[in-house]
Order: C-alpha cells, then sequence, then structure tokens
C-alpha cells in the first residue's frame, strides 16, 4: 500500500498563502494555467512601472536597449535580465530571448521553417491545444501534413514514450514538436532520450517547455534540442506575460518574431526579438526578481521537493481512494499531475467535465481543471507551496460528495 502521508516542511503549506494575493478561503490548485505571481515580486515590477513612467522615452528608446536609434545607453537593461535568466535555464544570453509567451515562441518558429508541400510535423496527441492548432494552421498554409503520434496515457515506464516517437518518424519529417511537460496530462517527458531518436534520423526538435522551468531543473543545452520555448509566468513567479525562446547557434539566421519591425534592419536576431514595438517591459526586467524569491524566500530545492511530493502523494492517494490503479512513475511527475475521477460522476465528456469545474469552484471554492481523455475524467492538480495536505482533503469531500 503506497505511503499516502504527506509531511510537507513547516515554512511550505497554506501559511504561504500570505505570500500571494489569493483570495482568501479557496483552494487554488490551478498555478499552472496562468501562474500566481508572488506580492514580493508584484512590488519589484511597480517599482519598475514607476521608473519607466518618470521618464518613459528615455527609458524604453536610451535605457532599455541599443536601438540603432540613439546613443547606446551605459548600462543596458533588458540583456542582463535575459542573461540572468538563460543561466538560470542551463543557456547562454545570446541564444534566449524574451517573448510574450510560449506560444509566441513557438509560432515564430514554426513561421520562420521554410516547409515544402508533403512535408510532415510530428506532433504528439497530447500537445498542448494552441500549440497544436497553431501547427495545424501552419500545415493549411504551405501544404504539409501534421502526423500525431499517440503517446502513451495512463503512463507506465517513459521508454514507452522514446519509441512511440521513433515509430512515427517518416522520410517527410520536417519537425518534431514536442513537449517538456505536457498541459492536459501533466506528464514529465523524457525529452532529451526523445529529441535523441529525433536527431539520430535528422529531425529538428521544437520544444513546448511552458511548464518546465521553475517546476523542474531545467538545462536546454544539454537536451539536443533546436529550438525551446517557455513560459516564466508560471512555475517561475514572474508577473504575466513573459515567455522565452531560445535557438541553438545554427538555427538562429532566419528566425523571426511575429511582428517585424527595426531590429530586422540590423541583421541581429536578440534585438528583432527585443523590440517588435512598444511593449510593456517591466515583466522581463522584473524576472531577476522573481528568481530572487524562488531562490532566497523559499529555497529552490526546497520549494520544488514539496511540489513534488505533494503531488506525487496526492495521485496515489486520490487514485487509491476512487477505485483506480496508479501506474505513473515518480520520474514522470513534476509538481503537477492528473488524477483519474471517479466514473460515478457522469459521463466522460466535455459538458460532464465543465459542469464538475463549475461546481467545484462556485459550490466549494476549489479551482481545478477537469479534462476528458482516453474515456475518463481526470482532476489536474498543479501544487506550488501554498498548497498542502488540507487543500487534498478539501477536494476528496468535494469530489466524493458531488458524486
Amino acid at each position: 500500500m503506497p505511503d499516502t502521508q504527506i509531511t510537507p516542511p513547516p515554512s511550505f503549506g497554506r501559511a504561504m498563502l500570505a505570500e500571494f494575493p489569493l483570495e482568501p478561503g479557496g483552494v487554488y490548485l490551478n498555478h499552472g494555467t496562468v501562474g500566481v505571481t508572488p506580492l514580493a515580486v508584484m512590488r519589484a515590477r511597480a517599482d519598475l512601472l514607476d521608473e519607466i513612467e518618470r521618464h518613459p522615452s528615455r527609458f524604453m528608446i536610451r535605457e532599455l536597449m541599443s536601438l540603432g536609434m540613439s546613443a547606446p545607453p551605459e548600462a543596458p537593461r533588458l540583456r542582463p535580465a535575459a542573461d540572468r535568466v538563460a543561466a538560470f535555464l542551463g543557456a547562454s544570453g545570446d541564444g534566449l530571448v524574451f517573448v510574450d509567451n510560449a506560444s509566441s515562441g513557438v509560432n515564430a518558429v514554426l513561421r520562420s521553417i521554410d516547409f515544402e508541400p508533403g512535408d510532415e510535423i510530428l506532433i504528439p496527441d497530447q500537445a498542448y491545444g494552441g500549440v497544436a492548432r497553431a501547427a495545424a494552421f501552419i500545415a493549411r498554409q504551405r501544404g504539409v501534413t501534421i502526423n500525431v503520434v499517440k503517446l502513451p496515457f495512463p503512463a507506465t515506464d517513459a521508454p514507452a514514450f522514446v519509441d512511440a516517437v521513433e515509430r512515427a518518424i517518416t522520410p517527410r519529417t520536417r519537425l518534431a514538436l514536442l513537449d517538456h511537460v505536457s498541459s492536459e496530462t501533466a506528464l514529465v517527458m523524457p525529452l532529451a532520450e526523445m529529441a535523441m531518436v529525433c536527431r539520430s534520423r535528422g529531425v529538428p526538435v521544437l520544444v513546448d517547455g511552458a511548464h518546465a522551468p521553475g517546476a523542474i531543473d531545467v538545462d536546454i543545452e544539454s537536451l539536443g534540442v533546436d529550438w525551446y520555448a517557455a513560459n516564466l509566468h508560471k512555475w517561475c513567479f514572474v508577473p504575466r506575460s513573459c515567455g522565452v525562446l531560445w535557438a541553438a547557434p545554427e538555427r538562429r539566421a532566419g528566425l523571426h518574431p511575429g511582428v517585424i519591425s527595426w531590429g530586422i534592419t540590423n541583421d541581429d536576431w536578440l534585438q528583432e526579438f527585443d523590440w517588435t514595438g512598444t511593449r510593456d517591459p517591466s515583466p522581463w526586467l522584473a524576472a531577476p526578481a522573481a528568481l530572487d524569491f524562488m531562490h532566497d524566500a523559499l529555497g529552490l530545492a526546497a520549494m520544488r521537493a514539496h511540489n513534488h511530493r505533494l503531488a506525487w502523494q496526492s495521485a496515489q492517494r486520490l487514485s487509491e481512494r476512487w477505485g483506480h490503479r496508479w501506474t505513473t512513475p515518480e520520474a514522470m511527475v513534476g509538481c503537477m499531475v492528473s488524477v483519474p475521477l471517479p466514473e460515478r460522476l457522469g459521463p466522460a465528456d466535455v459538458a460532464t467535465s465543465q459542469r464538475l469545474r463549475d461546481a467545484l469552484l462556485f459550490e466549494h471554492g476549489i479551482e481545478v481543471p477537469v479534462i476528458v481523455r482516453n474515456g475518463a475524467l481526470w482532476a489536474r492538480l498543479s501544487m506550488q507551496v501554498y498548497n498542502d495536505e488540507s487543500d487534498i482533503d478539501r477536494l476528496e469531500a468535494a469530489v466524493d460528495r458531488l458524486a
């Protein structure tokens, strides 16, 4: 019988809610969707906004970066922030740019590849819906085929995922669009191994890493991928919206943002992405403050250990409680997990999932996504330092009552 006793460090759990602006009294099990910004990071961003507004023109076109339209700044603000984030993600600053979100980064790469009619884009059936739609849009425009590879779910072992990707590659595969952490199933993928089989067949790899930074250790340059797009406003506590796009050195030429502006004339991919027009740079500039919060206020290792432990043990506890067998390997669980719900809740369809999600929120004060997959209803639980076993108690009781 699995050990389902959850013993978080005393500094974590509901007492940690004092560091966040969440409404009191509720249970928030959905950090993964758009994140929650800590109060300390909100204050850091507010200071940046105040600084910008004291002289917006000087800040935006003379201090933020060098635009070639004025004297270079003595201490540019944007690149050092990008360098700090890059180091956190195991990359060099000259390979990483800020984007609005992971979807923006994925779109930029898809639009920059010279696809030809008959090419294939390999994409897993667990891909995020927005990313899958972007790939389908490009495919329609360019006469490309979407090759959907079915990945195991529920998971039983990581090698099966690698084998599925390898079997799906064909001579026409032009790109593999892989997840690092699946948004819907919450599985941590064996990304390096999947990328290796793609690379051995000459297939470049674009990664949707939206749920990885902060949640798990990310060392981009060791993964053997070509592009890596991710969010910082989810598990890294950076204010919305903030994402990054990394490209391998040989993949930077010809890579363009979705909006073309002044940077295109300088043949500098960093500047081209840094300036796509007037935007609010405060989330990007606040990224170092968010990293400081993780490292100094929480402790990165302690935060991840708490979140993982709570996710892993909650999955075992709830699966057992609701009559399901839990088979997912622990290595494929980060700080987010999808748990099968009781069959007696009703048919596994979209209408039931929406009704259940609404009931949990409006009747029980619990925010948690409910999805339909493989003929069953699943709850995707995101665990953060402000969560503890009492939140799982409330979820269990609410689901049992609704069932």
